[in-house]
């Protein structure tokens, strides 16, 4: 938590300020007060009448994160890493947080998204596989596409038409909404998905790979800001 929540807030921005927070805005306060540099036998010696500190504050607005995550059969190491992600990420004030598992079904979860064990303890895992279907349930909860990013976690190993999946992929991209697939783990933490659908949801626009907690928050940290 405490390496990736900086990758999701960035480097904070510095103003100056008039109220004292110990560290002084020294080229504010410079600038303020010119008028008062006296020059002494070639020392040059400044009186600041008005002192200027820095204040840490962050830019941001409002991001929405849907993450679909696949809840079917060997998908256990990858729901654990879900239910982490969905906690740091609720953490930070201007994200607001949807968790919808799948198998051949979809639950919304997003009531406990802050929570990984209330999470966890909500998923049953098994089962078949509907990406297609989880994707169209996405689709509905998105308010503003250009300020969502819609997160799919799984083996990509559909059970349904493929091509549907693809369309709903396209779907998304082409309402400005940005995509990430995120390759299933195995218990060594090595990726594991199908990858010829992988390939054409790729073309679709939804690149897929396989990142580290840390990695994941710099690729949603570089789009939030």
């Amino acid at each position: 938590m405490i390496r990736v929540r900086p990758a999701l807030q960035g480097a904070p921005l510095a103003r100056a300020i008039r109220r004292r927070t110990g560290a002084l805005h020294l080229p504010r306060t410079i600038a303020a007060n010119l008028a008062r540099v006296r020059v002494d036998g070639g020392a040059v010696t400044l009186v600041p009448e008005r002192l200027y500190f820095r204040q840490r504050s962050r830019r941001h607005v409002e991001w929405d994160v849907v993450l679909v995550v696949d809840v079917s059969g060997s998908m256990e190491p990858s729901v654990i890493y879900s239910a982490m992600m969905a906690a740091i990420l609720s953490a930070v004030p201007w994200i607001s947080v949807r968790f919808v598992a799948f198998s051949t079904e979809v639950i919304d979860l997003s009531d406990h998204a802050s929570d990984p064990l209330a999470l966890l303890l909500e998923v049953s895992v098994g089962g078949g596989t509907h990406i297609a279907k989880a994707l169209r349930y996405a689709r509905g909860l998105i308010g503003v596409p250009r300020r969502t990013l819609v997160i799919v976690v799984s083996d990509f190993e559909e059970s349904f038409a493929v091509d549907a999946l693809v369309g709903e992929v396209r779907a998304l991209v082409e309402s400005e909404v940005t995509c990430l697939g995120l390759a299933a783990l195995d218990d060594r933490g090595a990726p594991r998905y199908q990858v010829q659908i992988a390939e054409q949801l790729v073309a679709a626009g939804m690149p897929i790979a396989a990142l580290t907690p840390l990695e994941l928050a710099r690729w949603i940290g570089d789009r939030i800001r």
